[in-house]
């Protein structure tokens, strides 16, 4: 009787440990998700202060600035808009026959995959706004089974495009002024968090650095 104790006494905590790892792994719980990506460019040290008789550094780091450009529907949009949003942003042109097609391909892979999630978008960027209006993103949006709201096609002045990509993104690495003969071709995605930094850069048409992009948004939309 005392052995069938002493049997039973380990075996419980063994089942509730197996029923633990098997709880964290069917719902998505296991510990990998706090993973910490890094957060991409410069930063700086802003203050350095006394609390509590430890010293306490707070570093600003690189972050997407203020814009204001055109979504395909006509209306204004803005850097606010996306306050709070984990999202993937990327440069293209509708009028492109080489690299842009596949990369707006693995867009709707990534735009499917989390489709039901609130605080996750997309926003394209066109490189040639003198062709890509409201009404042809419009267009190429419906090609591309984008959801209104979710995926977002962007125009608007090319310089402010140009400094965004640029400065902001930090998807191009030239120095130049958005004029008639600059352009920009990049194949990159850049993800950004829900406090407007940029945590990873991927090659937008490799289904290989896609499918880690949509490996890593959930730990974004878990911080």
């Amino acid at each position: 009787m005392n052995k069938l104790k002493t049997y039973l006494g380990m075996l419980i905590p063994v089942g509730i440990l197996v029923a633990l790892i098997v709880y964290f792994v069917s719902s998505g719980h296991s510990a990998s998700l706090h993973k910490k990506l890094p957060v991409m460019g410069n930063h700086t040290l802003d203050t350095v202060s006394l609390e509590n008789g430890k010293i306490r550094i707070d570093t600003v780091f690189h972050s997407i600035p203020e814009f204001s450009l055109i979504d395909e529907n006509g209306n204004s949009f803005k850097r606010e808009n996306l306050k709070g949003k984990v999202y993937v942003a990327d440069y293209f042109f509708t009028t492109c026959q080489s690299i842009c097609p596949v990369m707006s391909d693995q867009l709707e892979r990534v735009a499917g995959k989390f489709s039901k999630e609130n605080d996750f978008r997309i926003v394209s960027h066109t490189v040639d706004p003198e062709t890509d209006t409201p009404e042809i993103l419009k267009q190429y949006a419906a090609k591309h089974q984008a959801v209104a709201g979710r995926w977002i096609f962007l125009t608007g002045e090319k310089e402010d495009l140009y400094n965004l990509a640029r400065q902001g993104y930090l998807l191009d690495a030239r120095e130049s002024f958005g004029g008639d003969e600059d352009f920009i071709h990049t194949q990159n995605f850049a993800l950004v968090d829900k406090k407007g930094r940029i945590r990873g850069f991927y090659d937008g048409t490799s289904e290989e650095q896609v499918n880690q992009l949509m490996k890593d948004i959930p730990y974004l939309l878990e911080e």
